[in-house]
């Protein structure tokens, strides 16, 4: 299964990228084993999104700016409303990243 590398540049993604970096300078890790561990995070993120998160959320906003570039969508919205069924959340500026699911099977 082909990953992309979006989710590397969650929280998530640059808190585990910045302790492998520290690890690798500090010799308790290999660049080698570092990378391996940032594919699996990439592996494993696609497969947890798409099998364990079933919640729907509607997004309203300005589109500010919108672009498409190696099949990778990005939006930026001003203003942006997010609703599930429980809640709503605002925020004044969000970047959105989207790829088409199809071509991680290929």
């Amino acid at each position: 299964m082909a990953t992309f590398e979006l989710y590397r540049r969650s929280t998530i993604g640059m808190c585990l990228t910045e302790t492998l970096d520290e690890m690798v300078d500090n010799g308790v890790l290999s660049p080698e084993l570092a990378i391996q561990v940032l594919v699996q995070f990439d592996k494993s993120m696609t497969e947890a999104l798409d099998s364990q998160v079933k919640s729907k959320v509607t997004i309203k906003g300005h589109l500010h700016t919108y672009r498409f570039c190696d099949n990778v969508w990005t939006f930026i919205l001003q203003d942006a409303t997010f609703k599930n069924e429980d809640s709503s959340e605002t925020v004044g500026r969000v970047k959105i990243v989207s790829c088409d699911s199809k071509l991680l099977t290929q």
